[in-house]
């Protein structure tokens, strides 16, 4: 009797194990700070209202390694993750993720081109945009300016890492928004980068978190920096007098993946909720991010849609981020600014 109960047992073990998406919340993981604040209040507690039931959180750095490591060992605990585009696209090539069926998808007939993707659906459209703190700073409209350390003394905050980085640097150099990538592709247009960012080198201050750079601004750290633009409507809903420059913002979108072995038929329905007209309206009114529900943009308020990335004002002279440039040349590249960062 013992015997059969400890073999029993053992069999219930051995199906716990080799199902644990089905015993456990659905878990949603995010980038933290300002923006999964925002996720939270317009994206996943009204949908654990709706259905009825506990949604986890989990926040990260970006990059493949822990997805990866889930969905290789047969442990993925993580259903829905916010990715950069070309790392979901890493990721859907190394067969990391759930495929994306857009036949079938409830929402594919309003979400824009752009954020269809094989293996994940835009989220939002966000930009890097010069920034700087208006009581103490003004008269900055360009990247130029950025590079401007006698007339704006001071540190200048760069995110470390070459993509949008090196891009910045040949924006400040004269260098046209269409043109960027034609130069960036050669060696010479790689070096004129670089030699760009020798210039202010040793005004730089890099930030690694999206918090660093407004947190900066308002300890006077720097005198300006690149950022996100929803961290300085996030930092200015709290009482401060941040300033963007939209002249040459560079725009990317953050898509939604679904690793495989999760609860992959709840994460596709978290996933539509959360592309649908409404909660998307509201996350973009509370961040001020671009959506990619064309139904949710043509309802957001006539006071915030002039502040979003994809606003047709903001949209002269910016530059779209090239994921299939990076995606075949980050790596790299990447190093060679590793080298140069640390002489």
């Amino acid at each position: 009797m013992r015997t059969r109960f400890i073999a029993m047992m053992a069999t219930v073990a051995s199906i716990a194990a080799a199902t644990p998406a089905l015993a456990r919340d659905l878990t949603v993981v995010g980038f933290g700070g300002a923006t999964q604040d925002a996720m939270r209040e317009t994206l996943f507690k009204p949908y654990e209202k709706k259905v009825g039931a506990k949604l986890l959180e989990e926040s990260y750095t970006g990059g493949i390694a822990k997805v990866k490591a889930m969905v290789e060992t047969g442990t993925t605990t993580w259903d829905v993750v916010q990715m950069d585009e070309n790392e979901m696209i890493l990721a859907c090539d190394q067969g990391l993720l759930e495929p994306f069926d857009w036949k079938t998808l409830p929402n594919a007939a309003d979400i824009i081109a752009p954020a269809k993707s094989d293996c994940g659906v835009g989220a939002f459209v966000w930009s890097e945009i010069l920034a700087y703190d208006g009581d103490k700073t003004s008269g900055v409209t360009s990247w130029a300016d950025f590079w401007d350390v006698k007339k704006w003394p001071g540190k200048r905050g760069l995110r470390k890492q070459a993509r949008m980085t090196l891009e910045i640097g040949l924006l400040a150099d004269g260098v046209k928004p269409e043109e960027i990538y034609k130069v960036l592709a050669t060696k010479e247009g790689q070096d004129r980068a670089f030699a760009k960012l020798d210039e202010i080198k040793p005004y730089i201050q890099w930030w690694e978190s999206g918090a660093q750079p407004t947190e900066w601004l308002a300890s006077g750290e720097v005198v300006m920096t690149s950022t996100y633009n929803g961290r300085v409507i996030a930092a200015n809903h709290e009482g401060k007098n941040f300033k963007m420059s939209w002249t040459n913002q560079l725009y990317a979108m953050d898509f939604w993946a679904i690793p495989k072995g999760g609860n992959t038929e709840k994460a596709f329905d978290l996933v539509n909720y959360m592309t649908s007209p409404a909660p998307q309206k509201a996350f973009a009114e509370k961040i001020v991010y671009g959506v990619t529900n064309a139904k949710a943009t043509a309802d957001i308020s006539a006071k915030i849609a002039p502040q979003l990335p994809t606003a047709e004002q903001n949209m002269a002279g910016a530059l779209a981020l090239s994921t299939p440039f990076w995606v075949d040349h980050e790596e790299e590249i990447q190093q060679r600014f590793n080298r140069w960062v640390a002489q």
